[in-house]
């Protein structure tokens, strides 16, 4: 019962309406100067879900070959569901994966300009893919948030428009501790999951610099 709930816990972040993460590889560098030989790093954009990770894995194994991917992964999420978001973050540290939480600008082709980067952020459950990077990285444009998980219910109502209402339920004292396991694990300080905890889901409380560096959760700098 209790795996069952933690695995369809959702955060605050991952609306139902955002579109289900996504795998790409894409070109670092100025195609006019590298062309075809281009280093190519991966961007993962969207919500994290239960599938999340299987697709992960079978993307990388369709690009193992290539030999101009990197195992860097530029990411953009804001959120999703709990436990999909730890088994992502333990996929990337096997392979030994740094994520950065940027977005890749491709140049124009035929411009010869040079990709560069955009901010990005990476909200509720998403932090807990990150934790899972051999290197983390934070850009300062770009957002880190957290805040308390739950699981939205539907209870019939026949009050309510629909006859059904959303009822929130909370993680109990079982799944935090492992949570606090797995950000153990990852080398990351439990005060970050504490924290989480202790903010309202209404809100999201943006991780600083200073909160990313003693929770050992990643680094401003490339």
């Amino acid at each position: 019962m209790i795996s069952a709930l933690f695995g369809s816990l959702v955060m605050l972040g991952g609306s139902a309406c955002a579109a289900d993460m996504t795998f790409r590889m894409v070109p670092i560098g100025a195609p006019s100067r590298c062309g075809d030989k281009c280093v190519r790093v991966i961007s993962a954009e969207g919500e994290i879900t239960s599938t999340t990770p299987g697709d992960f894995v079978r993307f990388v194994r369709d690009h193992i070959g290539d030999p101009r991917a990197r195992s860097v992964v530029f990411m953009h999420s804001p959120g999703g569901k709990v436990v999909a978001s730890m088994e992502l973050g333990k996929v990337f540290r096997k392979l030994g994966a740094a994520v950065v939480i940027a977005r890749v600008a491709t140049p124009e082709p035929g411009s010869g300009e040079q990709g560069g980067f955009t901010a990005a952020r990476c909200f509720s459950a998403c932090v807990y893919a990150l934790m899972g990077a051999k290197k983390r990285v934070v850009p300062p444009r770009s957002l880190v948030g957290i805040h308390r998980m739950f699981l939205l219910e539907a209870q019939r109502d026949p009050d309510s428009p629909g006859g059904q209402s959303m009822t929130r339920l909370y993680a109990d004292g079982d799944i935090v501790k492992n949570l606090s396991r797995y950000a153990g694990m990852m080398g990351i300080s439990n005060d970050l999951v504490k924290t989480a905890e202790s903010v309202s889901p209404d809100h999201i409380h943006i991780v600083s610099a200073q909160e990313l560096r003693r929770w050992r959760l990643g680094s401003t700098k490339f």
